[in-house]
């Protein structure tokens, strides 16, 4: 009885560090592309906006500020664009990434409900033929 219990445990106890690792290769690859996505906005959003204080820094008169401030509007709105665009994404890789979790914790429990359900099964057997 007792090795059947020793190795019902290390099988439960492998099935469990294998799906641990796999959840774990999982929240990795998603921060990994979430952080990918992030700082490629955070790098555009800068270039925008280093480009236009380069053609501030440079304007002298009165008249070229007056056409700069649209163009200053402009820089902030896609910028705000870019920024809601990849919070948009990475809300959809978490999303995809929980439900790729929430499968990956189903199967588990569906593989642990029918290995205690055969084991069950195989131990009501003899007291069956009796």
């Amino acid at each position: 009885m007792s090795a059947q219990f020793n190795d019902s445990f290390s099988t439960f106890t492998h099935q469990f560090a294998a799906a641990a690792a796999r959840a774990n290769r999982l929240a990795l690859e998603n921060a990994e592309t979430v952080f990918g996505v992030q700082l490629k906005t955070f790098e555009k959003n800068i270039d925008a906006t280093a480009a236009f204080f380069g053609e501030l820094v440079e304007t002298h008169d009165l008249e070229a500020y007056k056409t700069l401030w649209p163009k200053g509007l402009q820089v902030a709105k896609d910028n705000t664009e870019r920024l809601v665009a990849a919070g948009q994404e990475v809300f959809g890789l978490t999303l995809k990434t929980s439900e790729a979790l929430g499968q990956l914790a189903k199967s588990q429990f569906e593989t642990a409900t029918e290995s205690v359900q055969a084991s069950v099964a195989k131990a009501t057997k003899p007291a069956k033929a009796k």
